[in-house]
C-alpha cells in the first residue's frame, strides 16, 4: 500500500479545517513559511517525515491516519513480513516501509530504508534535517555517509547509529550502491517532574 500525497495532503487540509486551524498557525507548528505550508498542504511539495510527524502531533492523531486515513488499532504487538509495510515517499528515489503501520499508541515508528546511490551527491555538502526525538539506524547492506552538525562519519552494514535528531543530520548512499538500514525514530516523549 503506497499513500498517494494527494490525497495525504486532503486529509491534512481537511482535518485543519475540522479543528479550526489557520494555515498561519499550521506553517508556525511545522517549521516552515506561510508559502512552504500551503504548498504541502495542496500537494504541491513532497511531505517529508518530520512535516507528517509535526501535522500529526499538532492534529493530535497517529502519523498512519495521515497517511492512510485509518486510526492504528493493534495494542498487544505487530507482525510485518519481509518486503511488507506502508510503503511511504518521503524523498525522490528513497523507499520507506513503516514496519508498524496499524500499531496503537507507538513510542517509535520503525522504517526499513532504501537509499538510493546518486554520482552527483558525492562531492556536495549533505543536505541536514531536523524532527524532535531521538534516531536510531541500522545498517543491512550498502554504505552511508552520515552529517552531524559538524562531524562526518562512514557506516557499513552491522554498524548502528544513535542521535539526537533534533539537532542537523544527514545522510546518503556511497559505495556505488544503495544503501538499506532499519531507521527508528523515537518520539519525543514529554515527562513532567514532580
Amino acid at each position: 500500500m503506497e499513500p498517494k500525497i494527494e490525497e495525504v495532503a486532503s486529509r491534512i487540509r481537511s482535518l485543519r479545517e475540522d479543528l479550526d486551524i489557520s494555515m498561519q498557525e499550521m506553517a508556525q507548528a511545522t517549521g516552515r513559511s506561510l508559502s512552504e505550508y500551503a504548498a504541502q498542504e495542496s500537494g504541491e511539495q513532497d511531505l517529508s517525515f518530520s512535516f507528517l510527524s509535526k501535522c500529526a502531533k499538532r492534529f493530535g492523531v497517529d502519523i498512519v491516519e495521515l497517511l492512510i486515513g485509518e486510526n492504528p488499532h493493534l495494542t498487544g504487538y505487530s507482525l510485518i513480513r519481509e518486503g511488507d509495510g506502508l510503503s511511504v515517499k518521503r524523498r525522490a528515489g528513497f523507499e520507506y516501509l513503516h514496519k508498524a503501520p496499524q500499531f496503537k499508541n507507538k513510542l517509535a515508528e520503525p522504517f526499513l530504508v532504501t537509499m538510493p546511490y546518486l554520482p552527483e551527491e558525492q562531492d556536495k555538502p549533505i543536505h541536514l534535517s531536523y524532527h524532535r526525538g531521538q534516531e536510531i539506524d541500522c545498517i543491512v547492506s550498502g554504505h552511508m555517509r552520515f552529517a552531524y552538525e559538524g562531524h562526518v562519519e562512514e557506516l557499513g552494514p552491522g554498524d548502528v547509529l544513535m542521535y539526537d535528531s533534533g539537532r542537523g543530520h544527514g545522510m546518503i548512499a556511497t559505495g556505488g550502491e544503495p544503501c538499506v538500514f532499519y531507521a527508528i525514530v523515537l518520539k519525543p516523549q514529554d515527562i513532567e517532574i514532580m
